[in-house]
């Protein structure tokens, strides 16, 4: 499975641009464990105010589908 096919099917019930929770439950993962891979720099993001905003396709390359 390449990253496009990952982007469109194995995600799809999820928003593009994902919050802390969403991508926790992507990953299956705790907040806190989702807050650590974001501060380490694991997933890029994007801070707007306090909030994290992650684009999915990011999730994607952190799985390193494709």
């Amino acid at each position: 499975m390449n990253q496009q096919e990952a982007y469109s099917t194995v995600f799809k019930e999820y928003p593009d641009i994902l919050d802390v929770v969403q991508m926790s439950g992507l990953l299956k993962v705790s907040k806190k464990t989702a807050y650590k891979l974001l501060k380490l720099g694991k997933i890029d993001c994007l801070k707007v105010g306090r909030e994290y905003k992650i684009p999915k396709v990011n999730v994607i390359r952190y799985l390193r589908i494709g």
